[in-house]
Parts: structure tokens; sequence; C-alpha cells
């Protein structure tokens, strides 16, 4: 059973998510020959606080 797991930043809508765990799913299938209901995908939402670039916050960078 593929396992997906994947971090993003905060901040984008649940469509979008929803979008993204869909088209890997998809990805996954195709190139494993997997059948989709035995693909997992996790997205995580990590604060922009919590999200460093370059040594400072994403949030201080205004992104």
């Amino acid at each position: 059973m593929p396992l997906v797991n994947i971090q993003i930043m905060e901040g984008r809508s649940r469509e979008t998510i929803n979008d993204l765990m869909k088209n890997v799913t998809n990805i996954i299938s195709e190139t494993l020959n997997a059948p989709k209901e035995n693909i997992r995908v996790i997205v995580t939402e990590v604060p922009k606080t919590h999200w460093a670039i370059g040594g400072t916050s994403a949030k201080d960078l205004g992104r």
C-alpha cells in the first residue's frame, strides 16, 4: 500500500488540497500500477511561523 506524505505551508483552500490529493493518487496509481483504493495520501499543513526559509519564518517574510 503506497503512502505519500506531503507537508505544505498553511493557507491553501480545501479545494486545492483535495485536488492535490486526487492528482497525487492518480500519478502514483499510474506509475506503480496500483489500485487507487490502496493509495494513502496525507497532507500536513505547517503554520507559516513554523516554516523557515533561509532562517527566517515564512510569516516574517510575508509569504
